[in-house]
Formats: structure tokens, sequence, C-alpha cells
């Protein structure tokens, strides 16, 4: 295949309104068997996306090819999330073809935008994990990047989010249910994942160990490929998801018997694994079968990454060279042990190159600081779910910990800290160690997050090799989070800078200088107004909450989480609606207070948060002394679809968690992006956009994370802090007496008691802080000429948070790899 022509290169599908029209019809009548008369509007969906599919596969056979002919080294971005929302508008956006589809399904008499809404979110991911390795995947193709994502094929999502009688209702999120155009299941890739069983072990005629892992259950693992294509260029790359298939789909003896439920059982309990994203943790039933996916996934991209590899090697010496593989996080950190049992045990590769090949394969990314968040398995699970990979867990703990207590003789403290077997009560395997010993990188998501991850739960580490820790903030692709989204400030952007900026987010620093300019900024505000408007609609039409275009749009779209502090942000509310009603001639800024987010199942106070929320928004919108100067929304079903009509609204942005806390936050950056002015604490990426976009222009409360630190080391009681504020101890006293759910007066005190016994992310501290930080805000908004061009300054200093920097520092500082240019 060397050197082999494209059959397709020289003679791609049109991409003019006339071909594609002609593609829409065919597809339409030879595809869905419908005609333009009788076709409804999924089935218009379904004929759109497999008529820019079919222009995305003959880009992508090309990009595979050069890849192969290239001989370049491939990178592998394993994640258990990938939040990749809508994918049509985006496809037709890199591809350059949006006009000319809406022409050709404007003639045909179909709107594009009445389509769109039929395609669902893929529900491949929750938070911003999944959303960030979302957008390093456009950044790779888009930077020409030989890279791809593995993950899972998930049938359900975490959940559909409803909200009945103000409390969180998880529903099935079947995002399936009608198919994906956009996938090409490849029935040929399949490979076994094994469990349980046991280990037997021998010599062979030259004296050398084998480990024969047997008596087995298998499951089978089939490769699903999803296109992923760049923007501006011909460059399609790909992410392949892996789906449970039972290794046995029937039991026909059962069947003759007439024990029908039998027969397929194995089937069934087979194909749950790759049934719903997240299974919940709280039952040992769902711990294991969380450990079960990681390793499936894990395990068949493995076998796939080295029967890639073996097409065009005899010898394993020049893997590490050829083949990088990204960490998402602890999740896939199981892929450090597999690897070895596959190049040991399956290919007799000696330990010592083995481990060398492994650590210079791997690197991972830390997403958090909280040791509660590092995942740790019990050993007793592991042995018995996968006892080779503990025989080799336990073998690489070993030679670790030799050189540990090498380097510090009689240091036995050190050595239990370094361990990647906590003993402490029931053994556990601590994953993140896993990560940490079998990678050459480990790298943090902030400059104050990796600063943190060093000093605190990687301290031991960093000091035994300084070298392996570095920082790489996040990004976020500017193709889905403004070309896309905002395609009114795109246009104007565009205008002034021409459209290179959307590969090249650096030139947005050339718009600091309009700020000065007023009709730039008029211009501005007028882009922003409207999509106040579009959002206000959308939120009168689904919720029938009349809102106010005029007021200050203040957002917090976030995972529902008490280190999130969305409860700092509620109780801030309430002292508003109290200060409207104590003072109503006064001249109060209008102000709509918008939520949006989910909750784990399992996480009681999270999902009480959310009804806290909707309960105080009943009795706010209701209150005609109010009116329309305050309004508080929650939005349910937060996910990617939901955040691109908010974002292009939003004036102020909450990121408010306690400092220390968040790794780095992505949403930050997006909201940022599209001109809102962030209030926040010193805490994970906000600490770099206060650089990059001035310290006038973003409102920053709250103790920093040395006070935080300082504070807990000389006992922190927040019964002080209450004591202390009058308006905190009204407002908390309203929320834990009743007045916001007079049927349940003691609904909210469990919240309230929880803030007052202990307020593990010091809400109280910062209470009087961050009220008065909002009452700045209040005072800039009185001047919409200041206002908007801090705002525009915001988006001008957006640049660096491009994903596309991100993952160009991931290729030169850790994966060393370099573009391949399409022949």
């Amino acid at each position: 295949m060397k050197g082999k022509p494209s059959l397709f290169h020289h003679n791609y599908l049109g991409l003019d309104a006339a071909s594609l029209k002609r593609s829409l019809l065919n597809r339409l009548l030879y595809e869905m068997g419908k005609t333009h008369v009788t076709a409804n509007a999924r089935d218009w969906y379904h004929t759109a996306a497999n008529v820019v599919r079919d222009r995305l596969v003959e880009r992508w056979i090309d990009t595979m090819r050069s890849y192969e002919t290239s001989g370049s080294k491939r990178v592998y971005y394993l994640s258990l999330e990938f939040l990749m929302g809508r994918t049509l508008r985006n496809s037709l956006l890199n591809l350059s073809i949006e006009e000319e589809t809406r022409q050709a399904l404007d003639e045909i008499g179909i709107e594009l935008e009445r389509i769109e809404n039929e395609e669902p979110d893929a529900a491949l991911g929750n938070g911003g994990l999944g959303r960030l390795a979302a957008c390093f995947l456009d950044s790779m193709a888009t930077l020409r990047l030989p890279g791809f994502g593995y993950g899972i094929r998930y049938e359900y999502g975490i959940f559909n989010q409803r909200i009945e009688n103000g409390y969180q209702i998880e529903h099935p999120e079947n995002w399936l249910r009608y198919g994906n155009p956009w996938e090409f299941p490849r029935a040929e890739v399949l490979y076994p994942v094994r469990y349980g069983g046991r280990v037997v072990n021998y010599r062979d005629a030259r004296g050398r160990e084998h480990f024969q892992w047997t008596d087995t259950q298998e499951i089978m693992a089939m490769a699903y490929d999803i296109p992923v294509p760049a923007y501006g260029s011909n460059t399609v790359n790909h992410m392949r998801l892996w789906s449970a298939k039972a290794s046995r789909d029937f039991g026909l003896r059962y069947f003759n018997e007439g024990n029908y439920i039998k027969a397929v059982a194995d089937q069934v309990a087979s194909e749950n694994l790759s049934r719903v994203l997240y299974p919940s943790d709280t039952t040992a039933m769902g711990r294991e079968l969380r450990l079960q996916q990681e390793y499936f996934f894990v395990s068949a991209s493995l076998q796939d990454i080295v029967a890639d590899y073996l097409r065009q090697h005899e010898f394993f010496a020049e893997f590490s060279d050829t083949v990088a593989i990204q960490l998402n996080d602890t999740h896939p950190a199981i892929a450090i042990p597999e690897l070895m049992r596959l190049l040991v045990d399956q290919h007799a590769v000696e330990w010592e190159q083995a481990w060398d090949i492994t650590v210079r394969t791997f690197s991972y990314t830390n997403h958090t600081l909280m040791p509660e968040a590092l995942e740790t398995w019990p050993a007793a699970l592991m042995e018995e779910l996968l006892p080779r990979h503990m025989q080799i867990i336990y073998e690489i703990n070993h030679r670790f910990l030799e050189q540990v207590r090498h380097r510090y003789p009689g240091d036995t403290a050190l050595l239990q800290r370094l361990s990647l077997i906590d003993e402490q009560k029931e053994r556990r395997v601590r994953m993140a160690h896993v990560a940490v010993v079998g990678s050459h990188r480990v790298n943090g998501v902030s400059a104050i997050h990796t600063q943190l991850m060093k000093q605190t739960i990687f301290k031991d580490f960093d000091q035994l090799q300084p070298d392996k820790f570095i920082n790489l903030t996040n990004g976020v692709t500017p193709r889905r989070w403004l070309n896309q989204i905002n395609p009114q400030l795109a246009k104007l952007i565009g205008e002034q800078l021409g459209h290179g900026w959307v590969t090249d987010c650096e030139r947005l620093e050339e718009l600091r200088g309009l700020a000065e300019v007023p009709e730039f900024v008029e211009r501005f505000r007028a882009i922003k107004q409207d999509n106040k408007k579009r959002l206000g609609g959308l939120i009168a039409e689904r919720l029938r909450i009349d809102i106010n275009p005029d007021s200050l749009f203040d957002v917090q779209i976030k995972r529902i989480h008490e280190y999130k502090r969305q409860l700092l942000n509620l109780l801030h509310v309430i002292a508003l609606y109290n200060r409207i009603r104590e003072h109503p001639d006064n001249a109060h800024i209008p102000r709509t207070v918008i939520f949006g987010g989910k909750a784990a199942p399992a996480y009681t106070l999270a999902k009480l948060i959310i009804k806290a929320i909707n309960d105080v928004a009943d009795v706010i919108n209701q209150d005609p002394a109010v009116g329309d100067r305050l309004r508080l929304v929650f939005i349910p079903n937060y996910d990617v679809t939901t955040a691109s009509d908010i974002i292009p609204a939003a004036e102020l942005s909450e990121q408010i968690s306690l400092a220390g806390t968040e790794a780095s936050g992505t949403g930050n950056m997006k909201l940022a992006l599209n001109g809102a002015l962030t209030i926040g604490t010193l805490d994970g990426a906000n600490v770099e956009i206060r650089e990059h976009v001035g310290d006038d222009n973003i409102f920053i409360f709250g103790q920093t994370a040395d006070e935080v630190k300082q504070l807990r080391a000389s006992g922190y009681h927040p019964r002080t802090f209450l004591r202390d504020n009058a308006e905190l101890m009204k407002v908390m006293t309203m929320l834990g007496e009743g007045y916001f759910s007079p049927s349940q007066p003691d609904r909210f005190k469990p919240l309230i008691d929880n803030l007052i016994e202990h307020d593990p992310y010091m809400v109280l501290a910062d209470f009087a802080s961050y009220c008065a930080c909002q009452k700045r805000v209040e005072a800039l908004y009185l001047d919409p000429l200041d206002w908007n061009a801090r705002a525009i300054r915001n988006v001008a200093g957006m640049g660096y948070f491009s994903s596309d920097r991100t993952v160009h520092e991931y290729a030169t500082k850790i994966w060393d790899v370099v573009p391949v240019t399409l022949e």
C-alpha cells in the first residue's frame, strides 16, 4: 500500500450547493427509502449527516494513508469520557460548507436549524473531563497531528435530568435510540477481554518464567469509529469506541429446554458492560462494574494499538518511538500493567525492556487535588477480577520501592507514602500512584494546580523525580466555543481580523485596542443583547419564566458539587432578595441568575442544593414586590447543546470554587471567550485568566490557597463568620427554617447544619468578600460602555486558552509528535 495514490484525492464529492442538493435527494431516496414529500425532520437529519459523512470518509482514508506512508508517531488518548455534543453543525463548519448546505436544503424546502435539533448530544461523558477530551480531538485534527481517541460506546449517558417538583429526577439517556449516523461499526475489529480465573506460572527449558492467565470469563470488545474532522484542511482523524459483545450469543441447549431467559443471560450480562456511563459506585456490584468498564476499554485499546504496531514492525524496540499513550485521569491507569502483561506474557519481552518501553510510552494527566477523588481499588477485588494484573502491580511496586529504599535507607514512612498499595485498613491499589510510576511525564492542568499537586498529593514523587512533573494549562476549541455557538460575534471578529483567528487564537489580542472604539463596543453590546433575547425566549418557552433582557445575566453552569459552591451563589441571591424587599425604592441592578448542572444520583447534598435553588426560585419569581429586578432560573439537563445556548448570552461568569480545589476549569474559558466577565477566586485557571485579561477586567474575591491552608491549620470555625455577619445570619435562618419551604420547614436543615458544623469548602468564610465583590460588579454594570469594553478585553485575552496551544504543548513537551500534511 505504501506510496499508492488515493482512490479519491483528485475526485472528492462536490462541496457546492448543487452537488450537496443532489446528494441529499439521492441519500434520502436510497438510504432512508423516503421522498421529500414523506420524509420527516429526523429523516432529513440522518440524510444530511450521511451526506456530510460521505465527504469526511474520503478525507479520512487519505489521512490514514498519509500517516501510514509517513511512518509518523501516533498519539492515543485514553479517556473514559468524550463529551462530543452534536456533530452536524461542527462538521459543516470544519468542512466550510455550512452556507452551501443551508442553500441546498432551502431549495428543497427544509430549514437547517430544524433538522439540527433532531440530533441528540452524544452521551459519552458528563463534565469537564469529557469535554476537554473532545476539544483535544478537535485540536489534534486541526493541527494535523496523528491523534486518536479511545473510549466506550455507552448506550446510555449518565442520565437525562428532569426537574419534578423542584427535585432532580434521573431518566435514562438513550441517545442511540434512533441510531448514530456518524459511526462506522467495525465487526472485524474484535478483541477478547478477560476477567477472573487464575494464574499458572512455569519455567521453560531455558529457565525463563512464564505466566498463563487461565479459566477466565471472556467478553468481546467491538470497535465503532467516529470521524473527527480538522478545521480548514482535509485531515480527518477518528475516535474509536468499544461496545461489549457476548463471546457466545445464544445458549441453544437452554432454549431447547424452554429456558428462554437463561438462553440469552450470558449475552445480556456481557453487553451490560458498555450500557451505562458511570454506574453508581455506592454498591459493591456497581464498583465492580466500574472497574470492569475501565479494564474493558483499556484492554481492547491496548490490544488494538499493539496489533497496529505489529502490522509494520516485527520487534518492540521501536514501540515507544512510534506510540504515545495519554491517560486522561486515573480511570485508564490499568493500561500500565496491561501493556506490561501484553509485552511480557504474550510477546516474551524481558521485564526490564518491557518496563522501559511502558514508561516511555505513557503519560498521565492529573485532574484533581482532592485525595478522596484519587481513584483506589480494593486489592481483594483486583485480585479476583484481574489476578495477573495484581501480580504485575505487586512486582512494579516491589522494584520501585527497592529503588526508593536504596536512595532513602531507613525511611519507612516514605515507603508507605509512595507505595502503590495503601496498607491502612483495607489494602487498596492507588491508581494515581500506578499512573505516576508508570509514566515518563505527569502534568497538571493549570499553573496553580500543578504547583499544589507537587506540594501536596505528589510531593514525595516530585522530590524523587522532579523532572517528571510539568504544567500544561487546559484550553478549549475556539471552533465550537466561539465560531459555532456565537456566529454573530465570530463574524464581527472576522471583519476586524480576517478568519485566520479560528486557527490562530493569539490574534484575538488584536481586539484589545478596539475596546477603546465606541462604534465597535456598541456593535459588541448589540450582539450580546441579541444573544440574551434569544436565551430569554428559550427560557420562556421551556420553563415558562419571563426574564428581563436588560438585566445582568449572571451564570453558573457546571456539575453540582459542594466544592463548586453553588450554595455561596444561592445565599447571595437570597441576600439580594432581602435587600429588594427591605429597600424597594432603592435603585437595584436588575439581575437574572442562571444555574445549570447535574448532581450525581447518589450525591444527596448536591441534589438537595438543586431543590433549594428551585424552591428559592419559586418564591422570588412569584413575588410582586421583586418584579423583574431579580429572577432565579435553573435550566435542566445541562449538556453541550444547553451550554451553547447559555454561554453567548452570559455577562457574569461564576467561577467561585474554594481556592485550591478546582484543578483548572474550562467553563471559565468558554464564558470569557464569549465576552462574560469572571467573578471568581484565585483557583484553577482563574489565576492565569486574570494574567491574560488584566486585573481590571475580572472580579476576584475570597481567600487564596495559602490563606485557606492557614485558616485550616489554625482551626476553622464557621459559626464565627455566621455570628459576625447579620445579613448572612438572616439568609441562613430563612433557608434553614422554612421560609422557602413552608410545607416542610426543615427540608434544607442538612445543608445549613453542614455549613455551620463543618463547611468543608468555607462558604461562610468567603461570603462577605463575595458580597462585596458583587457590589463592584453592580457598580460597573451601571456603565454599559465600560462594562462592554472590559468584556471585549476578556475576549482579546483568551487566545492563550485555545486547546490548540495546549495540544501543541503536549505534542512538543510530552508526545514528541509532529504534524503530517496530506499527500
